[in-house]
């Protein structure tokens, strides 16, 4: 079934109704890492063990660098994980406005272009040649 624009133009107001409604987001990954301490004789060191952790980041790009920001509680890594998973839903939101713009797009006639008359059917082209000097 082909899509008229009245439809799309609908799908469009509900899409950005529901971006709209988005809470706090961010963007950006959580990681985990385990590592190991400065302490030779920690157990981290020990044979067989996993090193601490694990410790969760939130990294993303700012002006071309990596930050990574760490958490100080558990309740702070929760929060930051619902910001990231808000920010994905708002980048599939964006996505699905854009492809029902260009939808929009494509079916909206080009204002003036009505038929031509005959006047200007038979109007004379301008030549692309230039004329030589002489």
């Amino acid at each position: 079934m082909a899509d008229t624009v009245p439809q799309l133009e609908n799908q469009r107001i509900q899409v950005v109704q529901k971006i709209s409604e988005l809470g706090d987001f961010r963007r950006g990954s959580i990681t985990s890492i385990t590592g190991r301490c400065g302490k030779a004789n920690c157990r981290c060191h020990q044979p067989g063990q996993a090193g601490h952790g694990p410790n969760f980041r939130l990294t993303r790009k700012v002006q071309g660098k990596t930050v990574s920001e760490t958490f100080s509680s558990p309740a702070a890594l929760r929060k930051a994980e619902r910001e990231v998973a808000e920010f994905h839903q708002f980048q599939a939101l964006s996505q699905t406005l854009v492809e029902v713009n260009e939808k929009i797009c494509q079916l909206r006639p080009v204002p003036g272009d009505e038929e031509l008359s005959e006047p200007e059917k038979k109007r004379r082209k301008r030549s692309g040649k230039r004329s030589r000097a002489r």
